[in-house]
């Protein structure tokens, strides 16, 4: 008997483990958040609460780079996304982080709905009006028929709803062509600030009516196999070919690529943020796609050294919505302890930080560019 009950309490113990890891929180932040609340304290929407997404956030603290004290962070996702959401519970729980919270989405939309009034517009709205900025991080492909096109075999999708989500809130936002008299919730407040990075980036583009590369190696550079892409030159890759050529760890070869980014005269980094033309920061990439046709309303700011892929894109009606290609935001970029082998040759191995500190002024490129979006975050709050 006694035995018996020992399992039936394992049995419960291990049911609510599993539940509370790989369920979906069911918490709806902005269905209580008051105005008051709202108008004393800074509200930041980031799309795709994952663990990997809340370290990111951590380590912008511990580095200097952001302030989370003074803000109040909320995960918007969509019930039916893959990624389970529980796992970013026990973190915030772990860290006592009481000033991160969720708020989950429902109601289901049809595809052909998304670059519409629809189902969740209501709901879209009162997050954008309880909130003063929002980031949309990486992940996997978007769906190329949700910009019109077949889907290359290069191409991989993995979770379209959580795409169907954020290109519809997107859309809400921003308007694009898709649907030229639909009134973005942007216009009512053009200053508010959005930052894609990655997915993110390519996110606004197509929410606004753009289009991607499915593959940058095969439909920009004409390139079949990673020697050929070796052999182009260091100015054609966005993710290190050695790590896909040799993954085994006894070589530990850096999975992503550092490259130096082209800044166009007349973009935000030079306009607003100070750098010149001729200064070329570096910054980490990992990605195969790229916009290609542009989205409404955006223009080119940054691009490849060789000028074939494009790295940042600026709204020009709306001077605070910023898409990035490379990642301003992962941990090893600062990790002063972290040690790869880059290239074959490499005598030893190196940080990620070493090399962005022996290449201005590319630590002043992310300082300023996260100063840049934290100012603009507390320029929201003040206009409310």
């Amino acid at each position: 008997m006694r035995r018996k009950q020992s399992l039936i309490i394992f049995s419960l113990l291990f049911f609510f483990l599993i539940h509370g890891l790989f369920s979906q929180p069911i918490e709806r932040y902005f269905d209580k958040a008051s105005n008051e609340e709202i108008k004393n304290q800074l509200h930041l929407v980031i799309f795709y609460p994952s663990v990997g997404t809340l370290r990111a956030l951590l380590s912008l603290e511990d580095n200097g780079f952001i302030n989370l004290k003074e803000i109040i962070v909320i995960g918007v996702f969509h019930s039916l996304e893959k990624t389970r959401y529980g796992e970013s519970i026990r973190f915030i729980k772990e860290k006592h982080l009481s000033n991160f919270h969720f708020h989950r989405i429902e109601a289901e939309i049809d595809q052909k709905d998304l670059f519409r009034q629809n189902s969740w517009t209501k709901e879209f709205k009162k997050i954008f009006e309880k909130s003063h900025g929002m980031i949309f991080f990486g992940g996997p492909d978007i769906p190329p028929f949700l910009y019109g096109e077949k889907t290359s075999l290069l191409t991989q999708i993995e979770d379209p709803w959580r795409h169907y989500l954020e290109l519809s809130f997107l859309f809400h936002l921003l308007g694009g062509y898709q649907n030229e008299n639909f009134k973005p919730f942007l216009t009512s407040k053009p200053d508010y600030p959005i930052l894609g990075i990655c997915l993110g980036g390519q996110s606004i583009n197509v929410a606004t009516g753009g289009s991607l590369t499915q593959d940058i190696t095969w439909e920009i550079y004409g390139l079949k196999t990673i020697e050929e892409l070796i052999a182009l030159g260091e100015s054609a890759w966005h993710t290190n070919p050695y790590h896909r050529l040799y993954p085994d760890s006894k070589n530990n070869y850096f999975a992503y690529e550092l490259h130096p980014i082209k800044l166009l005269p007349e973009g935000k980094f030079c306009r607003e943020l100070g750098f010149k033309p001729d200064q070329k920061p570096r910054v980490l990439s990992a990605h195969h796609q790229q916009a290609k046709k542009l989205g409404k309303g955006l223009k080119i700011i940054a691009t490849s050294v060789d000028g074939q892929v494009v790295e940042a894109l600026e709204h020009e009606f709306f001077p605070n919505v910023l898409a990035l290609q490379f990642h301003p935001e992962f941990p090893l970029l600062w990790d002063k302890e972290a040690r790869y082998r880059f290239r074959p040759d490499d005598q030893q191995l190196m940080s990620p930080r070493s090399i962005l500190e022996k290449s201005p002024p590319s630590i002043e490129f992310h300082q300023k560019l996260w100063s840049w979006f934290m100012n603009k975050l507390r320029a929201s709050m003040v206009s409310r």
